[in-house]
C-alpha cells in the first residue's frame, strides 16, 4: 500500500469519526457548505480527504479525541495530511 493510500485509508476514519460526532460535524458541515449526502460523495476524492484532515488538525481536542477512538498515535493525521494532494510542506527558499 502506497504512503497516500494509507493517508487516504486513515482520512475516511477520520471522516467516519466526524460524521459520527454529533458535536463536531455541524461546525464541519457549517464551515464547508456541504451537505451530509455531498460527504458520502466526494469521500473517494483525496483532495477532499485532505480538507477533512485540514479540518481535523485545527482542533488539538478533535485530535486527540478521533485519535484516542482510532488507537493513532497523534501525530498520524498530520503525517496522512502531509501525503495528500495540498498537504507538501512549503519551501520558502
Amino acid at each position: 500500500m502506497s504512503r497516500q493510500e494509507s493517508a487516504e485509508m486513515l482520512a475516511l476514519k477520520a471522516l467516519t469519526w466526524l460524521a459520527g460526532n454529533e458535536d463536531v460535524l455541524p461546525v464541519f458541515l457549517n464551515s464547508t457548505g456541504l451537505s451530509p449526502e455531498t460527504l458520502a460523495q466526494r469521500a473517494a476524492e483525496p483532495e477532499f480527504l485532505g480538507s477533512v484532515l485540514d479540518f481535523l488538525l485545527l482542533e488539538d481536542a478533535w485530535i486527540i479525541a478521533f485519535c484516542d477512538a482510532a488507537g493513532l498515535r497523534y501525530d498520524a493525521p498530520m503525517q496522512a495530511r502531509a501525503a495528500l494532494p495540498g498537504g507538501e510542506a512549503t519551501h520558502w527558499t
